[in-house]
């Protein structure tokens, strides 16, 4: 029944999540740039933990506010109205939407500069003296660029509803151009503070530039927006009314990061902040580009596609089981890259200036441990977002809210208890609490794909088809430590990325003996262009 449709849906949907993956490949391209030249101008020390503790802070309202709830609740609203041809109500959505959520965000960045050292010392509450100061000061600078990025999630959610996808994803390039500016021009001439404040202000002005280059055309999709609280319309009651539980979700997600990152600043160490925020940059790569850009093309499509029956059903259905391998066919090997190449990765990447040959062992450690759970997130995301589509966003609370549980009680305990039984130094503590996220990372997932499969039909990845990744990837892994034993002594960015080219390679030339369908799609698009 659903066989024609299908195809051309699979075609549609992978076109738009290679879309949304090259908007995401530039931005965290340049993002990586951006942390390699933090590493280098202010390594892993008192105050880059304090930097990277009020950046937590920035993330905070993009990520609770903006992204994930904002699309787990007009997306699905806005395009239905829109697959209905209904403009004048999409636009009359948009409008009111965009109008709560300045005056929400308003309040909540007034807020946040006015309350910043109970803020500060709720984040990173083992901060003391200079560190803990800085942190305030900091924060201060960066919350207003916190509510820009809100609005920007605003604009996302309209082109993303109008398939515009590679806009959306790339207009964060602008954020990170204006902070890697401001080190490339500060870094060789101010001292570590000074460099710190002028990065914060850097960030507050690429927000501006990021929502900036997305407005013209948002404002060519939207035909006669009115641009007030219209709370008394169904629509966006029904906006509203899911956006609470996906915000509720969305702050445990933030909640348990935030748990982590508390944690990490109470562990007798300096650097321990930065290490773990460096790692969860990386970490985070793989589940941005494949994850989060598969997941984010088929929400509207799911949203379109969705409704009450078996056959509304069956659609999303097929639309989950056909992302779901192509999300795996590139996460799998990230994680076993982290495991047993993240020497390679870190070095390439962050070894630098001040960030030492320690510091990449140690974040080497970290993204071990983050590893464990690096496909359950990656595929969670997809399963979250078909929950969406389906406008039911209080299921999946309540499963974060399982992981946010576990994974602060193991965090706990793999942080600071374990450690000193074990008699390791207090850093390992970092790489507890990145076993612990992992390891509650695939407890959600597990509920997700149990309680999903229930309602519409059994979903996942064959066993076979994994075991074939997994295989691959372990050739390729052990080819790449191959060769960055035999480059023992040369330089580590050159060895680092002979380990990692070498991989690759190996790995796709496994997946295609091995009859991978992802494989052999990637491989004809590369021979036809």
């Amino acid at each position: 029944m659903t066989s024609p449709v299908q195809p051309t849906s699979a075609r549609s949907s992978s076109r738009n999540s290679a879309l949304i993956a090259a908007g995401i490949f530039l931005s965290r391209l340049l993002g990586l740039l951006r942390q390699s030249l933090i590493a280098k101008y202010l390594g892993a020390g008192l105050v880059s933990d304090a930097f990277n503790g009020a950046f937590k802070l920035t993330n905070f309202l993009q990520n609770l506010f903006g992204e994930g709830a904002l699309s787990a609740s007009f997306i699905p609203v806005y395009a239905s109205a829109l697959s209905r041809g209904d403009e004048k109500e999409a636009d009359r959505i948009a409008g009111a939407v965009a109008a709560i959520l300045a005056l929400v965000t308003a309040v909540i960045v007034a807020l946040g500069i006015l309350l910043a050292p109970f803020v500060v010392e709720l984040v990173v509450g083992g901060f003391t003296g200079e560190k803990l100061s800085l942190a305030i000061r900091l924060t201060r600078i960066l919350f207003p660029g916190a509510g820009i990025f809100v609005m920007s999630a605003w604009c996302l959610g309209i082109l993303n509803s109008h398939r515009r996808f590679f806009l959306s994803y790339a207009a964060p390039v602008f954020w990170n151009v204006a902070m890697i500016a401001a080190l490339l021009f500060y870094g060789p001439r101010r001292g570590e503070v000074d460099l710190a404040v002028m990065l914060a202000w850097a960030s507050v002005l690429g927000a501006a530039l990021q929502m900036g280059v997305q407005l013209p055309s948002v404002f060519k999709l939207l035909r006669h927006p009115h641009f007030r609280p219209d709370v008394g319309f169904a629509p966006v009651q029904e906006v509203v009314r899911n956006f609470v539980p996906a915000f509720v979700s969305r702050g445990v997600v933030q909640l348990s990061a935030f748990i982590d990152t508390r944690l990490a600043s109470h562990i007798a160490a300096d650097g321990v902040v930065t290490l773990l925020q460096n790692a969860q940059t990386i970490y985070m790569l793989p589940i941005s580009l494949f994850g989060m850009s598969v997941s984010a093309a088929e929400l509207p499509e799911m949203s379109r596609d969705g409704g009450g029956g078996a056959e509304a059903f069956a659609r999303v259905r097929a639309r989950l089981n056909a992302a779901l391998p192509r999300v795996a066919f590139f996460v799998v090997p990230s994680a076993i890259g982290f495991l047993v190449l993240g020497e390679a990765i870190a070095g390439v990447l962050l070894e630098h200036g001040k960030f030492t040959r320690a510091d990449t062992i140690r974040t080497w450690a970290i993204l071990a441990g983050s590893a464990i759970g690096l496909l359950a997130s990656a595929l969670g995301r997809l399963y979250s977002s078909t929950f969406y589509a389906l406008r039911d966003t209080r299921t999946p609370l309540w499963f974060a809210v399982a992981r946010i549980v576990i994974a602060a009680l193991l965090g706990y305990l793999l942080a600071f208890p374990v450690p000193r039984l074990l008699g390791l130094p207090a850093w390992t503590g970092a790489v507890g609490l990145s076993i612990s996220s992992g390891l509650s990372g695939w407890v959600e997932f597990l509920l997700l794909k149990r309680a999903l499969s229930a309602r519409i039909g059994q979903t996942g990845i064959p066993m076979m088809a994994l075991a074939r990744l997994w295989g691959a990837g372990a050739l390729g892994a052990a080819g790449g430590w191959g060769a960055m034993y035999l480059l023992g002594g040369r330089h580590q960015t050159l060895r680092g990325t002979i380990a990692l080219l070498v991989f690759a390679a190996i790995y796709g030339a496994a997946t295609l003996a091995f009859g991978v369908p992802e494989a052999r799609a990637l491989a004809g698009r590369l021979r036809r262009r």
